[in-house]
């Protein structure tokens, strides 16, 4: 283990300040590109499947960049404490403009999912290593700053990607939506060649890379994560599919034990979990991965079929909490600098819980500033629990374990908004049946909404069920809040300074 943030230091020294700021540049232009990705063609669906057809299939768009990134980050953790940031990001960065070229090359749905895919593999290794880096460049004194704008870049991106989409496939092809991450990623590729300084490397025998264990990960990941998020979608979550695909992945479990085991530098080290402080916050931001289903998938349904707002003016009621998150984000250091990382996080989701709770007391049908407020306020509570975590966690381990535990941590969020769609997409449908008289889920009555034939009926059984998802997050969050009282220590163990 690195001593007392060394290898933080000399990251910083070796990228001096002149360059640091480029440094900076690029990676806020790396993180632009994950972000922007899956809300950029969010709205240019109907022009893609319009000109490539595979309606049946076109949500694998999304599913199949998700499930890729999600499964990579825990091997591109491991391996960017193996080789290093620089290799890891620079290979991460040619493969997601390599699938974003290919994408905007597509024949058919078939290949643009394929290598939408490829897009994922690459922009699983953007979104980790540079969180790690970030913690890499600055002391722990300074890292709100640089989180705090990596925080304002997907509240930029929440906010500009789906209109930055819908211009593009309207006034000019929906090819471009994937040929413009290439100037971009190309700059940031160049500043991050020129500029990155990484620490020299101890001369030693040469880093052994688990392969075995990667392999089995991403197999293990890719079966289970299919299983969730098709499950209740593409088929029945008892049917023959959905069994075969979950003991498939219980299997694969037993098969990543094993390997882990014997292997000299395992992809996902038992450490991760035998450490309170790691193992606290990878739970606790897997229930944040959780909670935020309810706003992003279910608020806007809401406030189009129950406030009756049209799609724009329903996407402003959640877009709000990207305002308030990176401010309170940026302001969290001066709280958790007095109280401490973990008090700081339980204040944060203790009111995200209460906020999530009071959806439940809106009135039927109600005003928009209603949720409005509630979004606003909902995200500056989840500023105050995400960064003080994230920072916190970063600076219990040195240099050599960063890289796996920034992975770790990003990958229980993103595990956790991929069983909060099913978990909640099963609740929301089963309110609507019940209300319903056993038929109806929410995609058929969103379809009604959209062609003007939902009954008032239909309309009382969408803000029941989203008021029972909401319920869902809020409990959800108290869980977050029982985790860190019960398992986080008060004072985390931090390394630098």
């Amino acid at each position: 283990m690195d001593t007392t943030g060394a290898a933080t230091r000399e990251t910083g020294r070796r990228t001096r300040p002149d360059r640091r700021g480029a440094v900076v540049a690029a990676l806020m232009l790396a993180m632009a590109l994950a972000a922007l990705d899956s809300t950029v063609v969010s709205t240019a669906v109907p022009q893609i499947v319009g000109d490539l057809g595979g309606f049946s299939v076109f949500s694998w768009l999304f599913s199949g960049y998700l499930l890729a990134v999600t499964v990579t980050l825990p091997v591109y953790g491991k391996l960017s404490d193996t080789v290093g940031r620089k290799p890891v990001l620079i290979v991460g960065a040619l493969l997601f403009l390599l699938g974003s070229l290919l994408c905007a090359l597509a024949w058919n749905m078939g290949a643009l999912i394929a290598f939408r895919i490829v897009q994922g593999l690459g922009g699983g290794a953007l979104q980790g290593t540079v969180q790690t880096l970030a913690a890499d460049l600055y002391p722990l004194k300074e890292r709100p700053r640089i989180q705090s704008k990596l925080s304002t870049v997907w509240a930029v991106s929440a906010v500009a990607g789906p209109a930055l989409g819908g211009v593009l496939a309207t006034y000019a092809d929906w090819r471009w939506i994937f040929l413009i991450n290439l100037p971009v990623g190309a700059v940031a590729l160049w500043l991050i060649v020129r500029h990155l300084r990484e620490p020299d490397r101890e001369p030693g025998p040469r880093p052994r890379v688990d392969w075995a264990g990667a392999l089995t990960v991403f197999a293990c990941g890719g079966v289970l994560l299919t299983a969730l998020v098709q499950g209740g979608v593409a088929w029945p979550w008892l049917s023959a599919p959905s069994l075969a695909l979950f003991g498939t992945g219980l299997a694969l479990i037993a098969l990543v034990v094993a390997v882990e085991r014997r292997a000299a530098e395992p992809i996902i080290p038992g450490w991760v979990w035998r450490r309170r402080t790691i193992a606290a916050v990878n739970l606790a931001l897997g229930a944040l991965g959780l909670l935020m289903v309810a706003p992003t998938v279910f608020l806007p349904t809401y406030a189009q079929a129950v406030l009756g707002l049209a799609p724009v003016a329903a996407g402003f009621v959640l877009s709000v909490w990207t305002l308030s998150w990176p401010v309170s984000a940026a302001l969290s250091q001066h709280v958790y600098r007095r109280i401490g990382f973990r008090d700081t996080a339980m204040l944060g989701i203790g009111l995200a819980a209460l906020l999530l709770f009071a959806f439940l007391f809106l009135p039927y049908p109600g005003s928009p500033w209603q949720p409005t407020l509630l979004m606003l306020l909902l995200g500056g509570a989840l500023g105050l629990f995400q960064l003080p975590l994230l920072v916190g966690v970063q600076s219990t381990v040195g240099w050599s374990e960063r890289g796996t535990t920034t992975a770790s941590v990003l990958f229980c969020r993103q595990t956790g908004q991929t069983a909060g769609a099913a978990v909640f997409g099963a609740i929301a449908n089963g309110v609507l049946a019940s209300r319903l008289g056993g038929s109806g889920d929410l995609d058929a009555v969103t379809r009604a909404l959209d062609h003007g034939s939902a009954s008032e009926a239909t309309r009382r059984a969408i803000a029941s069920a989203v008021q029972a998802v909401y319920l869902g997050a809020s409990c959800a969050a108290a869980l977050a809040f029982l985790v860190l009282l019960l398992l986080a220590p008060r004072r985390f163990p931090v390394l630098d300074s």
